[in-house]
């Protein structure tokens, strides 16, 4: 059996009889050029940034367009680095799953450093503080969920792990905006070196909100006399520091079992899929489609690697919003949710399986064609109806993907408000829309409030997705029952004018009462999930 090292990359020919292509670089040379003098940190190591990220400077390595690799830093789970990075060398598999079913399969060595970002490991931490002080560090990018940028719940109060930061300071941070403030400190005080904090993350405005957190930790250690009180505005000075928008788009599910059971009977070792104490769910090997789009505001006052030579799209941040729009609001994001909490509600296991569900195709297909559409701007380096084309026919259907509605689900709370609430938005701000002509975008609304109920529609218990207002919106439902309407008299009001949870006040825009028609339709008993979604489809139908 072939393992997953360094050591195994000396029998290249066992390697590509595999059909696995390898590096076309020295590892371990490419390991010690970023120990000497690193160009990129990157916050998340899990699977998007290993699909994705780390296959991009691959391709820089590969044709001699940058010398050193990635330190790939995990703040939340140290089990990733600890699992799955080291004991290969911090290489990995990477296993793109097409359409037609076949599969390009590569090994992925761009990784120079793999680290633990706590205080909580001293060595990892004092080599991560080393990397920011460096003046060679041109850049550091984040795929850390968007969940990852909120200091506050849902009540406005700051988190625990932050509310002790901002009193306690740079020293033993725990929140990881706390930990890219400190670092970015030990950037300031080794000379105000400059620097591009990237986030990379699936959501809307990113760097916006990586921006807004870490300079909000900043005004409160210098308000609290905690760092030096010019640090701020060494943080607000684009001459130093810029937090470039970006838009990413690539489907990466969790590592499937046929992937692993594939591999293994290639003679690949130790391929096992890992779910850690923290539940993530890793593996030396990552799966994905081969799609990928990564548009990039193109500011970094350090330099950057050559990216657009691996496909990247630098452009300005009008267009990197526009982009970013596109997709979120309308042509990827909004239908993959409404997928994900119908899919779990009606017992599916893949999104692909849904795409083969009338109702579900007609549902995505009027969220993304007829609701969303008419308010999408084209950005002009894509074509928005193009870009929902393919992900109508042929990315969001390909069987290939093991990607599931659970996976989907997970954090729904925190998409909600882009992925639905800017469309609402736009309709309420245009004169020339008429928000009440929106009825899919309530609908999966409503059927994500019957989604925490923890029951599909079938009447069975099933488990719903992890979520950081899980539990607030449990206490908020608490009281309400399948099979009694009536039990949700009054419980969604105050929720519906949160404009946290939506963007906006849906009472004040009109789909306050839509919302909650559907959802009582759907606590009628058994099936009304499915019977609801079909007169709705059969109602719109009728009107075209």
């Amino acid at each position: 059996m072939l393992n997953l090292d360094r050591s195994s990359l000396k029998e290249p020919e066992t390697w590509t009889k595999l059909g696995f292509k390898l590096p076309e670089f020295n590892p371990q040379r490419v390991a010690d050029n970023t120990a000497k003098n690193p160009e990129w940190v990157h916050f998340g190591s899990g699977n998007i940034f290993r699909s994705f990220i780390a296959a991009l400077n691959q391709k820089l390595l590969d044709e001699k367009k940058t010398e050193t690799g990635i330190i790939a830093v995990d703040t939340y789970d140290p089990e990733v680095i600890k699992r799955v990075y080291r004991p290969h060398d911090n290489m990995s598999i990477l296993v793109l799953m097409n359409a037609d079913g076949t599969l390009d399969k590569e090994v992925i060595a761009s990784v120079g450093e793999s680290l633990y970002g706590d205080p909580e490991c001293p060595e990892d931490w004092e080599k991560l503080k080393t990397a920011f002080r460096s003046p060679t560090l041109k850049m550091a990018s984040f795929t850390i969920t968007e969940k990852g940028y909120r200091l506050r719940s849902l009540s406005g109060d700051y988190l625990p792990d932050i509310a002790g930061d901002l009193q306690n300071g740079p020293a033993a941070p725990k929140h990881v905006m706390a930990k890219v403030c400190a670092l970015a400190y030990e950037r300031y005080r080794a000379g105000r070196l400059p620097i591009a904090l990237v986030s990379m993350d699936n959501c809307s405005h990113n760097g916006e909100k990586l921006e807004a957190s870490v300079l909000e930790v900043a005004d409160k250690w210098a308000e609290n006399g905690l760092v030096d009180k010019d640090f701020p505005a060494y943080l607000r000075n684009e001459a130093f520091v810029t937090f470039p928008w970006t838009m990413i788009d690539k489907i990466t599910p969790r590592p499937s079992d046929a992937i692993r059971a594939e591999l293994e009977k290639s003679g690949i070792g130790g391929m096992n899929v890992i779910v850690t104490a923290k539940k993530t769910y890793i593996a030396p090997f990552v799966n994905a489609e081969s799609p990928q789009y990564l548009v990039v505001e193109d500011r970094f006052p350090n330099g950057r690697p050559p990216l657009e030579a691996a496909g990247v799209l630098f452009t300005d941040r009008a267009t990197v919003e526009k982009t970013e729009r596109m997709k979120v609001t309308t042509c990827l994001n909004p239908l993959h949710t409404a997928l994900a909490i119908f899919g779990c509600l009606l017992g599916y296991k893949t999104i692909a399986e849904e795409m083969r569900d009338k109702d579900l195709v007609a549902l995505v297909k009027r969220i993304g064609y007829q609701e969303g559409m008419p308010v999408v701007v084209n950005p002009g380096v894509l074509d928005p109806k193009a870009f929902l084309d393919e992900v109508v026919e042929k990315r969001l259907p390909n069987p290939y993907i093991p990607d599931t509605p659970q996976r989907i689900a997970t954090d729904t709370s925190q998409k909600i408000p882009v992925r639905y609430g800017e469309t609402i938005k736009s309709y309420a701000a245009n004169p020339s829309l008429d928000v009440n002509s929106l009825h899919c975008i309530p609908l999966v609304i409503a059927a994500w409030f019957r989604y925490l109920l923890g029951v599909d529609d079938s009447g069975t218990a099933m488990a719903v997705s992890p979520d950081p207002l899980l539990g607030d919106m449990k206490e908020a439902l608490s009281g309400v029952r399948v099979g009694d309407p009536s039990s949700a008299d009054g419980k969604l009001t105050p929720l519906l004018a949160n404009s946290k949870l939506f963007g906006l006040d849906l009472n004040k825009a009109g789909l306050g009462g839509i919302v909650e028609k559907d959802f009582k339709q759907m606590l009628r008993g058994r099936n009304a999930v499915r019977e609801t979604l079909s007169q709705c489809i059969r109602e719109k139908e009728a009107i075209d």
